[in-house]
């Protein structure tokens, strides 16, 4: 192969990389290479839709933006465009680059009305709802659209201290409960400034369960609260006072791309002792969550009302319902693949259906674009992918083990009709109680033979002796290892077996039961190791994970 078909093929490869623009004007590119046009058009005459990322650089540049602008990326017509930091703060809005699609949104220090100036003059497609960021920006506001959508929320008051009017700001404090505005709540309950962006909430506790608060911030580190002895309330700064919603110890972090698409996530809840768990790269520890249906209308719902098709709100599941505690607008997974493809694609394919016909873009609507994920059948038919189920055998564990003995004694025989054996001629003992009942007429047959040596049980002395030894075990009653049948002999045991060599088989043939202990089978250490990597495995699994599996 000659030089020149090498450069030649090496140029057409340029052509194709996908690249991130830094703006209109600049012909710097944040990844890939340079290009002159700034007007959405190929280099070949095709028509691209520019998609703005008007964000602080922080956000525009941070790992999950750059995974989902990646994939946005690979649509043949779609071109990003990140608005520079300096650009968006000291620039006016005339001076912006232009775009046919913007994705802004608001974070500390963005100048959130000039986005809206921008909008308002270039008239681009907007992703996330400009004005309703506002909104999110007050928990009042949040917790009133909320109410109207008819979502769950816990008990609030707002006591608003800005206002002019008294009843608005009225709090009575006591040892265990606040009176506002007329609401009473009892501790434990919660404190949160009605800005969104203070993170300063508190949960005061009752003197019964040893009083103070526990003050949850922004993560610091590994923090995320600590605990105060002080019980009393803040006497400045307006607050919404709520109960406190007793959880299993998790939030669910939930986040839509768009009305019909929900990836959830759990995390330890700060509230615990504020310690944040991490991974063995410093990432906090999230475990996937699936929704159920009431949930999943909750989120279409939140996307709807605050016109966020990108948008996080926190879940609490308490007292068998699902509520809304906060809702934070544009957010990301931290750590997922499968959210980054799924966002990527929805977002692509609303953006063409949109602006394609506009633009005269040839671009065909693909079947269902905004739903969840979608698989083929063999019936040719398209569905919702609702569970995972495997065949898993079970790791290295010890031998099962079995012993036989033939009883006569009366206590067998009405532990026997008691569980109904004498319809079915056996009975299977499994629950505690069971082999309690069990164990105890073994503990009473071996005291007689001690006490009076009774020949007939004396022979089974030693059966009785291991009957005893194995429902001892572990102290407890509990899991899968131990169970007893009886069986029913109308006139006795027909022969002897290998278990039961030097009885007397000359004896009268009487109905007898035969009793039959089985145990073991249980995970070694190397049994438990492997079951353990296997859960780690499945974690990566749809409908979330980690998205990537580590060993050791």
């Amino acid at each position: 192969m000659s030089y020149t078909e090498l450069e030649h093929g090496y140029q057409g490869l340029r052509k194709t990389r996908p690249a991130f623009y830094g703006g209109e004007e600049s012909s710097d590119l944040i990844r890939g290479v340079k290009s002159n046009n700034s007007d959405g058009e190929e280099e070949n005459g095709g028509k691209q839709v520019v998609v703005g990322i008007c964000a602080m650089a922080k956000k525009s540049e941070s790992k999950p933006m750059r995974e989902i602008l990646t994939r946005l990326q690979e649509f043949q017509y779609i071109r990003i465009l990140v608005f520079p930091e300096d650009v968006i703060v000291q620039k006016p809005v005339e001076e912006w680059p232009s775009c046919d699609c913007l994705i802004s949104f608001h974070s500390k220090g963005f100048p959130l009305e000039k986005a809206i100036q921008y909008a308002t003059l270039r008239h681009p497609y907007v992703i996330n709802n400009l004005h309703m960021q506002y909104d999110i920006q007050d928990r009042r506001k949040v917790y009133s659209i909320l109410e109207s959508q008819g979502i769950e929320i816990p008990r609030y008051a707002v006591l608003d201290r800005d206002s002019t009017d008294p009843k608005n700001h009225e709090l009575i404090e006591s040892e265990d409960h606040v009176e506002v505005n007329g609401v009473v709540f009892n501790k434990p309950f919660v404190e949160k400034p009605v800005s969104a962006e203070d993170h300063n909430i508190y949960i005061y506790y009752p003197t019964s369960a040893g009083g103070g608060s526990q003050r949850l911030f922004r993560k610091i580190g590994s923090r995320s609260s600590v605990y105060s002895p002080e019980s009393r309330v803040r006497k400045t700064g307006s607050f919404i006072y709520e109960d406190f919603m007793p959880t299993d110890g998790t939030d669910v972090k939930v986040y839509t791309v768009g009305p019909d698409y929900a990836h959830a996530e759990a995390r330890k809840s700060p509230a615990l002792d504020g310690k944040v768990e991490r991974d063995s790269e410093g990432k906090e520890i999230r475990y996937p969550v699936i929704l159920s249906n009431a949930e999943k209308l909750i989120s279409r719902k939140v996307c709807l009302a605050f016109k966020q098709t990108v948008c996080g709100f926190d879940l609490l599941r308490a007292n068998g319902k699902s509520f809304v505690c906060d809702v934070n607008g544009f957010s990301f997974v931290k750590n997922s693949n499968k959210y980054y493809d799924d966002c990527a694609k929805i977002l692509g394919n609303m953006i063409l259906r949109e602006l394609a016909p506009t633009l005269h873009i040839p671009w065909s609507v693909p079947f269902q674009l905004d739903d969840p994920p979608i698989v083929p059948t063999t019936f040719g038919k398209m569905m919702e992918l609702r569970c995972v189920v495997a065949v898993i055998r079970h790791g290295d564990r010890t031998p099962k083990q079995k012993m036989k003995v033939e009883v006569r004694h009366p206590k067998f025989f009405e532990i026997f009709e008691k569980y109904g054996g004498q319809v079915n001629g056996h009975v299977k003992l499994k629950r505690p109680k069971q082999l309690q009942e069990v164990l105890d007429i073994a503990r009473f047959l071996l005291n007689e033979i001690e006490l009076r040596g009774i020949p007939e049980l004396a022979e089974k002395q030693a059966k009785l002796e291991q009957l005893k030894s194995v429902l001892e075990m572990y102290g407890h009653f509990s899991g899968i290892n131990r169970k007893v049948q009886m069986k029913y002999q109308p006139k006795g045991r027909p022969k002897s077996s290998s278990s039961d060599d030097g009885e007397n088989q000359n004896g009268p043939r009487e109905p007898s039961l035969v009793l039959i202990v089985k145990w073991g089978g249980e995970l070694t250490p190397a049994g438990r190791i492997q079951a353990e990597e296997l859960g780690r495995i499945f974690r990566c699994m749809y409908p979330g994970g980690q998205g990537r599996h580590y060993t050791g």
